[in-house]
C-alpha cells in the first residue's frame, strides 16, 4: 500500500501494524515514519474519533425508546466500519463517467445491487435516451416517506496529476485532517452516499425498523448536466412514489475544516454546451488544417471563436454582455442576513487558501464576495480546444476550434431563455455560423426554510451540537429543480456530517477518521444520517 506525505510515498502491506488504524479488511496506507511514532498518531486519531463519536449519546426530544434505538444503531455503525469503508472504496472503483462513455450500464446495476443490500425490496435499472438510472423503494410500513436523490457518475480525470491512484481509494494520513480516502468521487458524492448506505445497513443489523419509507432516484449523467433526468423521473410509477414524499435529499458532506455546517436552500441552475467554429461550417477557413504560412490569405476558425467568446462577457470577463439575457432577481433582506452572518465565520483565508486565490473579483472584501457569488450568473470557459497541442511547435492554421462552456443561472433565469438569447446574439453580431451545442443543463432551485425537510436537517445538526447557518443556495449546480418543479413541487436539499474536498479536481478526498473534534470521520457521517431520518419521522 501507498500514503501520501511530506516525505513522498511509501510501500507496506496490508498487515503492517504501522499503518493506519484500520483493519486488514480495509485497504490502508502508512506513513513513513518510525513504529512508534506513527503507532502514537494513530492512538491519538482514534481516541479523536471515539471522543467524536461518544457526543452522539443522547439526543433531545427523544423518547427513551428511540433514544435506545439510536444508542444500539451506534455500535452497530462502529462494528461495521471496516465493512462500510470497503463499500465506498470497491464503489469507487467501480467508475462511471458519462463524458467517456464508461462503465454503463455497469454503474446503474451496482447501483441498483447496492440499493437492494441496504434494504430496498425494488431498485430497478430504467433506460433513457442516455444512461440509465435507477429507480428504488423502501416500504418499512411507517407514516412519512423521504425521497433520495444520487448520482453514481463521476467527473473525469487524469491519473497523472494525483498523488494516489484515483480508481484505487487509498485510506491515507492527510494532516491535519487525519485519515482521508483519495479517489474519483470520493467526496462527490459516493463517500457521503455510501455513509447514507451504512446508515441502512446499520439500522438492519441492529434489528430496528426503518423509520420512514424511502423512494431513491439516481442518475449516471449528473456531471454533464443531467440531460435525461425527466425521462427517469417523470415515468408515472416514479412519480407516484415521490409524491409521497415530504421532500429530497441528496447525501453530501456538509462540514467545512472547522466544522462549520450550512444549510443550502436552493442550487444554481447550469448549462453546459460547446462553441463550435469550424472553416467548413462559416464558409470562409479552410476545410481542414492547413499550413500556416497561408494565414496571410485565408481567415482562421480559431480566431473567429476568439472574437465570438469576447463578444460574450466585459472586458475583464467578469459580467455578461449577451443582449437580451435574463436577468437575476436580486438578493432579498433575508438573504442579504444570511450571507452576512455567514461571512462573519467562515474564514476568508482559509477559503483562499483551498482554492489556491489570491484575490477575489474587483478585490471585493469577503462578504461582498459572497454576496456576488449567490447573486450573479456566469459564463465560464472550461476548455479551449483547437489545433495542435503537443509537444513543440506545429505550423498549422487548424480548421476547428472548439470552446467548452458553462452558464450559471440563479432564480427567475430560465435555461431555455438564457439559450435563446445567447443564439440569437451570436447571430446578431455576425457568429451565426458558429454551433451551440448544448450537452446538458436545468434551471436553479430554491427550497423553503420552513419546509419539514430543511426544518428537520436543523434540528439533527443541533442534535449534534452544531448551529448551523442557513446559505441561499449552493453556487454549484444540480438537477433539484426536477423535485422543486411542476409537477411534484417538492422541498429538495443536501444533508449530512462529514468533510471532504477536491470534487472534479485531482486528489479528490473524503474523511474516514477525523483529527478534529469539530468534524466528524465517516462513522459520524453515518450516525447522522440515522438521526435525520429519526428526524424525518416526527
Amino acid at each position: 500500500m501507498l500514503v501520501a506525505n511530506s516525505e513522498g510515498l511509501k510501500t507496506c502491506s496490508v498487515t503492517d501494524r504501522r499503518c493506519a488504524p484500520e483493519k486488514s479488511s480495509v485497504r490502508v496506507a502508512c506513513a513513513a515514519s518510525s513504529h512508534d511514532q506513527v503507532l502514537m498518531k494513530a492512538l491519538s486519531i482514534h481516541a479523536t474519533v471515539l471522543a467524536v463519536f461518544a457526543t452522539i449519546t443522547t439526543t433531545p426530544n427523544l423518547s427513551y425508546s428511540a433514544e435506545k434505538d439510536l444508542n444500539e444503531i451506534k455500535t452497530e455503525i462502529t462494528k461495521r466500519h471496516d465493512e462500510s469503508v470497503k463499500r465506498l472504496q470497491d464503489w469507487i472503483g467501480q467508475v462511471s463517467i458519462a463524458a467517456e462513455n464508461r462503465g454503463y450500464p455497469e454503474g446503474a446495476e451496482y447501483m441498483a445491487k447496492l440499493a437492494r443490500d441496504a434494504g430496498f425490496q425494488q431498485a430497478t435499472v430504467i433506460n433513457t435516451d442516455g444512461k440509465p438510472g435507477v429507480f428504488a423503494t423502501l416500504d418499512a410500513g411507517a407514516p412519512k416517506t423521504a425521497g433520495l436523490y444520487f448520482m453514481y457518475d463521476v467527473k473525469q480525470f487524469d491519473p497523472a496529476e494525483w498523488t494516489s491512484p484515483p480508481t484505487e481509494a487509498r485510506i491515507v494520513d492527510k494532516p491535519p485532517l487525519g485519515n482521508v480516502i483519495v479517489g474519483r468521487g470520493a467526496v462527490n458524492q459516493k463517500g457521503p452516499e455510501a455513509a447514507f448506505l451504512a446508515a441502512l445497513h446499520a439500522i438492519r443489523g441492529a434489528g430496528k425498523k426503518m423509520p420512514v419509507n424511502l423512494v431513491m432516484v439516481a442518475e449516471g449523467e449528473e456531471e454533464i448536466g443531467s440531460p435525461h433526468i425527466p425521462q427517469l423521473v417523470r415515468r408515472p410509477e416514479v412519480l407516484a412514489a415521490l409524491k409521497k414524499c415530504v421532500g429530497v435529499f441528496m447525501p453530501s458532506a456538509a462540514q467545512d475544516l472547522d466544522g462549520i455546517v450550512t444549510v443550502n436552500l436552493g442550487s444554481k441552475g447550469v448549462i453546459e454546451l460547446e462553441l463550435v467554429s469550424s472553416g467548413e461550417k462559416w464558409g470562409r477557413g479552410p476545410a481542414k488544417d492547413i499550413h500556416s504560412s497561408l494565414k496571410a490569405m485565408v481567415d482562421s476558425p480559431a480566431w473567429h471563436l476568439v472574437k465570438a467568446l469576447n463578444r460574450l462577457v466585459s472586458e475583464d470577463g467578469n459580467e455578461i454582455a449577451i443582449h437580451n439575457y435574463p436577468k437575476p432577481r436580486p438578493l432579498s433582506a433575508e438573504e442579504k442576513a444570511m450571507i452576512e452572518k455567514v461571512s462573519k465565520v467562515r474564514s476568508e483565508a482559509q477559503a483562499k487558501k483551498q482554492f489556491g486565490v489570491q484575490h477575489w473579483i474587483d478585490d471585493l472584501p469577503w462578504e461582498q464576495a459572497n454576496e456576488r457569488l449567490e447573486s450573479q450568473p456566469t459564463v465560464n470557459i472550461e476548455g479551449l480546444v483547437g489545433g495542435y497541442t503537443g509537444p513543440g511547435g506545429k505550423t498549422i492554421l487548424p480548421h476547428r476550434a472548439v470552446a467548452k462552456i458553462d452558464m450559471r443561472l440563479v432564480p427567475d433565469m430560465k435555461a431555455a431563455d438564457a439559450l435563446a438569447a445567447l443564439k440569437t446574439y451570436l447571430a446578431k453580431f455576425g457568429f451565426g455560423d458558429i454551433e451551440v451545442n448544448m450537452t446538458g443543463g436545468y434551471d436553479p432551485t430554491s427550497t423553503s426554510a420552513d419546509s419539514a425537510l430543511i426544518k428537520a436537517q436543523v434540528a439533527t445538526y443541533k442534535n449534534f451540537g452544531i448551529d448551523a447557518l442557513l446559505w441561499p443556495r449552493n453556487a454549484g449546480s444540480y438537477p433539484g429543480y426536477i423535485f422543486t418543479g411542476e409537477p411534484l413541487k417538492l422541498a429538495a436539499g443536501h444533508f449530512g456530517l462529514g468533510h471532504g474536498s477536491g470534487a472534479h479536481a485531482p486528489d479528490e478526498y473524503y474523511i474516514i477518521e477525523s483529527a478534529n473534534p469539530k468534524v466528524q470521520g465517516f462513522d459520524g457521517a453515518v450516525m447522522s444520517f440515522v438521526e435525520y431520518l429519526y428526524e424525518l419521522a416526527k
